[in-house]
Protein backbone atom coordinates (compact mmCIF):
# COMPACT_ATOMS: atom_id res chain seq x y z
CA UNK A 1 0.00 0.00 0.00
CA UNK A 2 1.21 3.51 -0.80
CA UNK A 3 2.69 5.34 2.17
CA UNK A 4 1.50 8.93 2.24
CA UNK A 5 3.68 11.66 3.75
CA UNK A 6 2.40 13.80 6.64
CA UNK A 7 0.44 16.84 5.56
CA UNK A 8 2.24 20.16 5.37
CA UNK A 9 0.50 23.55 5.49
CA UNK A 10 0.07 25.24 2.13
CA UNK A 11 1.54 28.63 1.41
CA UNK A 12 -0.95 31.15 0.01
CA UNK A 13 -1.12 31.11 -3.76
CA UNK A 14 -0.01 34.32 -5.40
CA UNK A 15 -2.06 35.39 -8.42
CA UNK A 16 -0.32 34.68 -11.69
CA UNK A 17 0.98 37.64 -13.62
CA UNK A 18 -0.89 37.74 -16.94
CA UNK A 19 1.03 36.69 -20.01
CA UNK A 20 1.29 39.72 -22.27
CA UNK A 21 2.48 38.86 -25.78
CA UNK A 22 3.92 41.40 -28.19
CA UNK A 23 0.68 41.28 -30.19
CA UNK A 24 -2.82 40.05 -29.43
CA UNK A 25 -3.81 36.81 -31.07
CA UNK A 26 -6.37 36.86 -33.86
CA UNK A 27 -8.27 34.33 -31.73
CA UNK A 28 -8.28 36.54 -28.62
CA UNK A 29 -11.11 38.80 -29.74
CA UNK A 30 -14.85 38.25 -29.53
CA UNK A 31 -17.06 39.35 -32.43
CA UNK A 32 -17.99 42.50 -30.49
CA UNK A 33 -14.34 43.28 -29.80
CA UNK A 34 -13.55 42.89 -33.50
CA UNK A 35 -16.38 45.32 -34.28
CA UNK A 36 -14.99 47.86 -31.80
CA UNK A 37 -11.46 47.49 -33.16
CA UNK A 38 -12.63 47.98 -36.74
CA UNK A 39 -14.59 51.11 -35.87
CA UNK A 40 -11.62 52.58 -34.00
CA UNK A 41 -9.47 51.95 -37.05
CA UNK A 42 -11.82 53.55 -39.55
CA UNK A 43 -13.27 50.32 -40.92
CA UNK A 44 -16.82 49.04 -41.26
CA UNK A 45 -18.04 46.97 -38.30
CA UNK A 46 -19.59 44.33 -40.59
CA UNK A 47 -16.06 43.24 -41.50
CA UNK A 48 -15.95 41.55 -38.08
CA UNK A 49 -18.29 38.84 -39.37
CA UNK A 50 -16.04 38.31 -42.37
CA UNK A 51 -12.98 38.00 -40.15
CA UNK A 52 -14.79 35.47 -37.93
CA UNK A 53 -15.71 33.47 -41.03
CA UNK A 54 -12.09 33.36 -42.18
CA UNK A 55 -10.85 32.40 -38.71
CA UNK A 56 -13.38 29.75 -37.70
CA UNK A 57 -15.17 28.52 -40.84
CA UNK A 58 -12.45 28.71 -43.51
CA UNK A 59 -9.72 28.38 -40.85
CA UNK A 60 -7.01 30.28 -42.72
CA UNK A 61 -3.53 30.69 -41.30
CA UNK A 62 -2.83 34.35 -42.19
CA UNK A 63 -4.58 37.66 -42.74
CA UNK A 64 -3.25 37.75 -46.29
CA UNK A 65 -5.59 34.88 -47.16
CA UNK A 66 -8.66 36.96 -46.24
CA UNK A 67 -9.30 37.90 -49.86
CA UNK A 68 -12.56 39.82 -49.40
CA UNK A 69 -10.83 42.34 -47.12
CA UNK A 70 -9.03 45.30 -48.65
CA UNK A 71 -5.25 45.21 -48.78
CA UNK A 72 -4.93 48.22 -46.43
CA UNK A 73 -7.14 46.44 -43.86
CA UNK A 74 -5.14 43.23 -44.17
CA UNK A 75 -1.99 45.26 -43.57
CA UNK A 76 -3.52 46.86 -40.46
CA UNK A 77 -4.50 43.43 -39.16
CA UNK A 78 -1.05 41.99 -39.78
CA UNK A 79 0.55 44.94 -37.98
CA UNK A 80 -1.75 44.64 -34.96
CA UNK A 81 -2.40 40.92 -34.49
CA UNK A 82 -0.76 37.56 -34.93
CA UNK A 83 -2.01 34.06 -35.45
CA UNK A 84 -1.13 31.88 -32.47
CA UNK A 85 1.89 29.86 -33.41
CA UNK A 86 1.39 26.24 -32.31
CA UNK A 87 4.43 24.38 -33.59
CA UNK A 88 3.98 20.62 -33.50
CA UNK A 89 6.83 19.08 -31.48
CA UNK A 90 5.39 15.58 -31.34
CA UNK A 91 2.31 13.64 -32.36
CA UNK A 92 1.29 10.23 -31.08
CA UNK A 93 -1.58 8.17 -32.46
CA UNK A 94 -3.18 5.34 -30.55
CA UNK A 95 -4.63 2.18 -32.03
CA UNK A 96 -8.02 3.41 -30.74
CA UNK A 97 -7.75 6.57 -32.86
CA UNK A 98 -6.71 8.95 -30.08
CA UNK A 99 -4.24 11.58 -31.31
CA UNK A 100 -2.09 13.45 -28.81
CA UNK A 101 -0.14 16.57 -29.76
CA UNK A 102 2.71 18.31 -28.00
CA UNK A 103 2.72 21.91 -29.22
CA UNK A 104 5.38 24.56 -28.72
CA UNK A 105 4.13 28.08 -28.07
CA UNK A 106 5.78 31.26 -29.29
CA UNK A 107 7.70 31.59 -26.00
CA UNK A 108 9.02 28.00 -26.33
CA UNK A 109 6.79 26.59 -23.61
CA UNK A 110 5.06 23.29 -24.45
CA UNK A 111 1.41 22.25 -24.06
CA UNK A 112 -0.67 19.16 -24.86
CA UNK A 113 -3.89 18.77 -26.84
CA UNK A 114 -5.73 15.49 -27.45
CA UNK A 115 -8.30 14.40 -30.04
CA UNK A 116 -10.42 11.47 -28.84
CA UNK A 117 -12.61 9.38 -31.14
CA UNK A 118 -16.03 8.36 -29.84
CA UNK A 119 -18.93 6.63 -31.52
CA UNK A 120 -20.82 9.92 -31.19
CA UNK A 121 -18.07 12.12 -32.68
CA UNK A 122 -14.70 13.70 -32.03
CA UNK A 123 -13.82 15.29 -28.71
CA UNK A 124 -10.89 17.64 -28.15
CA UNK A 125 -9.25 17.94 -24.74
CA UNK A 126 -7.57 21.33 -24.31
CA UNK A 127 -4.95 22.74 -21.98
CA UNK A 128 -5.46 26.04 -20.10
CA UNK A 129 -2.10 26.56 -18.37
CA UNK A 130 1.56 25.83 -19.01
CA UNK A 131 2.04 23.37 -16.18
CA UNK A 132 -0.02 23.23 -12.99
CA UNK A 133 0.40 24.16 -9.35
CA UNK A 134 -2.56 22.27 -7.88
CA UNK A 135 -0.24 19.40 -6.95
CA UNK A 136 -2.51 16.34 -7.24
CA UNK A 137 -0.26 13.48 -6.21
CA UNK A 138 -1.39 11.11 -8.98
CA UNK A 139 -1.11 13.50 -11.94
CA UNK A 140 1.80 14.19 -14.31
CA UNK A 141 0.59 17.72 -15.12
CA UNK A 142 2.01 19.14 -11.92
CA UNK A 143 5.53 17.84 -12.61
CA UNK A 144 7.70 20.89 -13.20
CA UNK A 145 5.22 23.28 -11.60
CA UNK A 146 3.29 26.10 -13.20
CA UNK A 147 4.84 28.47 -15.75
CA UNK A 148 1.95 30.70 -16.84
CA UNK A 149 -1.67 30.94 -17.89
CA UNK A 150 -2.65 30.58 -21.53
CA UNK A 151 -4.53 33.39 -23.24
CA UNK A 152 -8.01 32.69 -24.57
CA UNK A 153 -6.52 32.75 -28.06
CA UNK A 154 -3.95 30.09 -27.18
CA UNK A 155 -6.74 27.82 -25.93
CA UNK A 156 -8.86 28.52 -29.03
CA UNK A 157 -5.90 27.75 -31.30
CA UNK A 158 -5.76 24.19 -29.97
CA UNK A 159 -9.30 23.49 -31.15
CA UNK A 160 -8.72 25.19 -34.51
CA UNK A 161 -5.57 23.13 -35.02
CA UNK A 162 -7.47 19.94 -34.19
CA UNK A 163 -10.26 20.90 -36.56
CA UNK A 164 -7.75 21.51 -39.36
CA UNK A 165 -6.51 17.94 -38.92
CA UNK A 166 -10.07 16.60 -39.03
CA UNK A 167 -10.85 18.69 -42.13
CA UNK A 168 -8.69 16.31 -44.15
CA UNK A 169 -11.23 13.51 -43.58
CA UNK A 170 -14.36 15.65 -43.62
CA UNK A 171 -14.91 15.30 -39.87
CA UNK A 172 -15.52 17.96 -37.26
CA UNK A 173 -14.95 18.64 -33.60
CA UNK A 174 -18.24 17.74 -31.96
CA UNK A 175 -17.36 18.28 -28.30
CA UNK A 176 -14.72 19.88 -26.09
CA UNK A 177 -13.44 18.92 -22.65
CA UNK A 178 -11.34 21.38 -20.67
CA UNK A 179 -9.41 18.68 -18.84
CA UNK A 180 -5.88 19.10 -20.17
CA UNK A 181 -2.88 20.49 -18.32
CA UNK A 182 -3.65 23.11 -15.69
CA UNK A 183 -6.57 24.17 -13.51
CA UNK A 184 -9.15 25.99 -15.69
CA UNK A 185 -10.70 27.84 -12.76
CA UNK A 186 -7.32 29.38 -11.94
CA UNK A 187 -7.38 30.88 -15.44
CA UNK A 188 -11.04 31.77 -15.15
CA UNK A 189 -11.39 34.84 -17.38
CA UNK A 190 -9.49 33.35 -20.31
CA UNK A 191 -11.40 30.08 -19.92
CA UNK A 192 -14.75 31.90 -19.92
CA UNK A 193 -13.85 33.85 -23.04
CA UNK A 194 -12.76 30.62 -24.72
CA UNK A 195 -16.12 29.03 -23.90
CA UNK A 196 -18.02 31.91 -25.44
CA UNK A 197 -15.85 31.90 -28.57
CA UNK A 198 -16.34 28.17 -29.08
CA UNK A 199 -20.08 28.45 -28.59
CA UNK A 200 -20.55 31.45 -30.89
CA UNK A 201 -22.83 30.75 -33.85
CA UNK A 202 -20.46 32.52 -36.25
CA UNK A 203 -17.47 30.61 -34.91
CA UNK A 204 -17.02 26.85 -34.55
CA UNK A 205 -20.57 26.84 -33.15
CA UNK A 206 -20.04 23.99 -30.70
CA UNK A 207 -23.14 23.60 -28.55
CA UNK A 208 -22.76 24.56 -24.89
CA UNK A 209 -24.04 21.16 -23.79
CA UNK A 210 -21.22 19.57 -25.78
CA UNK A 211 -18.57 21.40 -23.73
CA UNK A 212 -17.38 20.25 -20.30
CA UNK A 213 -15.08 22.09 -17.92
CA UNK A 214 -13.39 20.26 -15.07
CA UNK A 215 -12.06 21.81 -11.88
CA UNK A 216 -10.20 20.42 -8.88
CA UNK A 217 -12.38 22.55 -6.63
CA UNK A 218 -11.50 26.24 -6.74
CA UNK A 219 -14.48 27.11 -4.57
CA UNK A 220 -14.87 30.88 -5.19
CA UNK A 221 -14.94 30.33 -8.95
CA UNK A 222 -17.49 27.52 -8.69
CA UNK A 223 -19.83 30.16 -7.28
CA UNK A 224 -18.88 32.54 -10.12
CA UNK A 225 -19.47 29.84 -12.69
CA UNK A 226 -22.86 29.03 -11.19
CA UNK A 227 -23.86 32.67 -11.49
CA UNK A 228 -22.87 32.69 -15.19
CA UNK A 229 -25.76 30.20 -15.58
CA UNK A 230 -24.36 28.80 -18.82
CA UNK A 231 -25.38 25.48 -20.32
CA UNK A 232 -21.75 24.28 -20.11
CA UNK A 233 -21.27 20.95 -18.28
CA UNK A 234 -19.37 21.04 -14.99
CA UNK A 235 -17.15 18.24 -13.67
CA UNK A 236 -15.52 18.25 -10.24
CA UNK A 237 -12.39 16.19 -9.54
CA UNK A 238 -13.22 14.77 -6.14
CA UNK A 239 -11.13 11.54 -5.85
CA UNK A 240 -11.89 10.98 -2.15
CA UNK A 241 -14.96 10.96 0.10
CA UNK A 242 -13.53 12.89 3.06
CA UNK A 243 -11.22 15.73 4.07
CA UNK A 244 -8.28 13.73 5.37
CA UNK A 245 -7.83 11.49 2.34
CA UNK A 246 -8.62 14.21 -0.19
CA UNK A 247 -6.04 16.54 1.39
CA UNK A 248 -3.39 13.85 0.97
CA UNK A 249 -4.28 13.20 -2.66
CA UNK A 250 -5.15 16.78 -3.61
CA UNK A 251 -3.38 19.52 -1.63
CA UNK A 252 -5.91 22.05 -2.96
CA UNK A 253 -8.32 20.54 -0.41
CA UNK A 254 -6.32 22.16 2.37
CA UNK A 255 -7.10 25.54 0.86
CA UNK A 256 -10.72 24.79 -0.03
CA UNK A 257 -11.85 22.09 2.43
CA UNK A 258 -14.19 19.32 1.39
CA UNK A 259 -17.23 20.71 3.21
CA UNK A 260 -16.80 24.09 1.48
CA UNK A 261 -16.49 22.35 -1.89
CA UNK A 262 -19.69 20.36 -1.32
CA UNK A 263 -21.56 23.53 -0.31
CA UNK A 264 -20.36 25.26 -3.49
CA UNK A 265 -21.58 22.28 -5.52
CA UNK A 266 -25.01 22.47 -3.88
CA UNK A 267 -25.17 26.19 -4.68
CA UNK A 268 -24.38 25.36 -8.31
CA UNK A 269 -27.19 22.81 -8.40
CA UNK A 270 -29.70 25.22 -6.83
CA UNK A 271 -28.70 28.06 -9.13
CA UNK A 272 -28.48 26.23 -12.46
CA UNK A 273 -30.55 23.07 -12.09
CA UNK A 274 -27.78 21.33 -14.03
CA UNK A 275 -26.08 18.07 -13.14
CA UNK A 276 -22.52 17.86 -11.81
CA UNK A 277 -20.23 14.98 -12.75
CA UNK A 278 -17.87 13.97 -9.96
CA UNK A 279 -14.63 12.47 -11.24
CA UNK A 280 -13.16 9.79 -9.01
CA UNK A 281 -9.79 8.26 -9.95
CA UNK A 282 -9.51 4.83 -8.35
CA UNK A 283 -6.11 4.03 -6.83
CA UNK A 284 -5.39 0.54 -5.57
CA UNK A 285 -5.41 0.34 -1.77
CA UNK A 286 -5.78 4.11 -1.38
CA UNK A 287 -9.33 5.27 -2.12
CA UNK A 288 -11.04 2.22 -3.64
CA UNK A 289 -12.30 0.27 -0.64
CA UNK A 290 -15.96 -0.57 0.02
CA UNK A 291 -16.06 1.88 2.92
CA UNK A 292 -14.89 4.65 0.58
CA UNK A 293 -17.77 3.90 -1.79
CA UNK A 294 -20.27 3.91 1.08
CA UNK A 295 -18.91 7.21 2.38
CA UNK A 296 -19.00 8.78 -1.07
CA UNK A 297 -22.62 7.74 -1.51
CA UNK A 298 -23.48 9.36 1.81
CA UNK A 299 -21.80 12.63 0.73
CA UNK A 300 -23.61 12.77 -2.60
CA UNK A 301 -27.09 11.57 -1.63
CA UNK A 302 -28.38 15.11 -1.00
CA UNK A 303 -27.47 16.07 -4.57
CA UNK A 304 -29.66 13.46 -6.23
CA UNK A 305 -30.84 13.38 -8.96
CA UNK A 306 -28.39 16.02 -10.23
CA UNK A 307 -25.15 14.15 -9.66
CA UNK A 308 -23.19 11.48 -11.46
CA UNK A 309 -19.90 9.74 -10.63
CA UNK A 310 -17.33 9.00 -13.32
CA UNK A 311 -15.00 6.28 -12.05
CA UNK A 312 -11.52 6.52 -13.59
CA UNK A 313 -8.98 3.69 -13.33
CA UNK A 314 -5.86 5.68 -12.45
CA UNK A 315 -3.28 6.11 -15.19
CA UNK A 316 0.21 4.83 -14.51
CA UNK A 317 2.67 7.70 -14.14
CA UNK A 318 6.33 6.72 -13.86
CA UNK A 319 7.08 9.49 -11.36
CA UNK A 320 4.14 8.49 -9.13
CA UNK A 321 3.68 5.36 -7.04
CA UNK A 322 0.03 4.49 -7.50
CA UNK A 323 -1.30 1.23 -8.81
CA UNK A 324 -4.52 0.68 -10.71
CA UNK A 325 -7.52 -0.77 -8.87
CA UNK A 326 -8.30 -4.34 -9.87
CA UNK A 327 -11.09 -4.70 -12.41
CA UNK A 328 -13.42 -6.62 -10.08
CA UNK A 329 -12.94 -3.99 -7.38
CA UNK A 330 -13.84 -1.21 -9.84
CA UNK A 331 -17.15 -2.91 -10.58
CA UNK A 332 -17.73 -3.55 -6.88
CA UNK A 333 -17.23 0.17 -6.15
CA UNK A 334 -19.69 1.02 -8.92
CA UNK A 335 -22.29 -1.43 -7.57
CA UNK A 336 -22.17 0.11 -4.09
CA UNK A 337 -22.83 3.59 -5.49
CA UNK A 338 -25.68 2.30 -7.64
CA UNK A 339 -27.14 0.47 -4.62
CA UNK A 340 -27.55 3.94 -3.10
CA UNK A 341 -29.07 5.27 -6.36
CA UNK A 342 -25.92 7.24 -7.24
CA UNK A 343 -25.47 6.96 -11.04
CA UNK A 344 -21.92 5.79 -11.77
CA UNK A 345 -20.07 4.94 -14.96
CA UNK A 346 -16.55 3.71 -15.63
CA UNK A 347 -14.61 5.94 -17.97
CA UNK A 348 -13.56 4.36 -21.22
CA UNK A 349 -9.81 4.54 -21.64
CA UNK A 350 -8.32 6.50 -24.52
CA UNK A 351 -4.75 6.29 -25.75
CA UNK A 352 -3.38 4.01 -23.05
CA UNK A 353 -0.75 2.76 -25.50
CA UNK A 354 0.62 6.27 -26.12
CA UNK A 355 0.76 7.66 -22.55
CA UNK A 356 -2.20 9.92 -23.28
CA UNK A 357 -2.81 10.76 -19.63
CA UNK A 358 -2.65 14.46 -18.92
CA UNK A 359 0.89 15.84 -18.73
CA UNK A 360 2.82 12.67 -19.57
CA UNK A 361 4.03 13.71 -23.02
CA UNK A 362 5.04 17.15 -21.79
CA UNK A 363 6.88 15.61 -18.82
CA UNK A 364 8.94 13.45 -21.19
CA UNK A 365 9.71 16.53 -23.29
CA UNK A 366 10.90 18.48 -20.23
CA UNK A 367 13.15 15.59 -19.18
CA UNK A 368 14.80 15.55 -22.60
CA UNK A 369 15.75 19.23 -22.50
Amino acid sequence: MLLLEPLKPLKPLKPLEPHIPDKLSAYDLSLEEWQDWLKRNGEAAFRAGQIFDWLYVKRVGSFEEMSNLSKPLREKLTASFEFVSLTEIARQQSKDGTVKFLFELADKNAIETVIMKHNYGNSVCVTTQVGCRIGCTFCASTLGGLKRNLSAGEIVAQVVQAQRLLDATGERVSSIVIMGIGEPFENYDAMLKFLKLMNHEKGLNIGARHITVSTSGIVPNIYRFADENMQINLAISIHAPNDELRSRLMPVNRRYPFAELIEACKYYLRTTGRRITFEYALMGGVNDKKEHAEELAEVLKDMLPLCHVNLIPVNFVLERDYKRTERDDIFAFQRILEKHNIPATIRREHGSDIAAACGQLRAKHLESQ
